[in-house]
């Protein structure tokens, strides 16, 4: 059994590579990723096409709370952090 995690380290960074869940599960998975982090947490977000009605998505549902930063997009490599604040 895993150790839980404690979520000790502020500004960590947690990697999410959505390729590798399947399409019918991605959206509540990125959800509940983005639940769990606290503030000054980021999840950076790896996926082959940008996901653009899932950031409509995410500003609607997390508005000024999280905060959405490129830092790869390229057809094929798309690179994301969601900032937890």
């Amino acid at each position: 059994m895993a150790a839980p995690h404690l979520h000790l380290n502020a500004d960590a960074i947690y990697p999410f590579d959505a390729r590798a869940i399947a399409k019918r599960f991605r959206h509540a998975a990125i959800f509940g990723a983005l639940d769990a982090l606290h503030p000054g947490e980021t999840m950076r977000f790896v996926n082959d096409h940008d996901p653009l009605p899932l950031l409509d998505q995410l500003v609607a549902r997390y508005g000024e709370t999280v905060t959405i930063q490129y830092r790869q997009r390229e057809p094929g490599a798309i690179v994301i952090d969601f900032v937890k604040n």
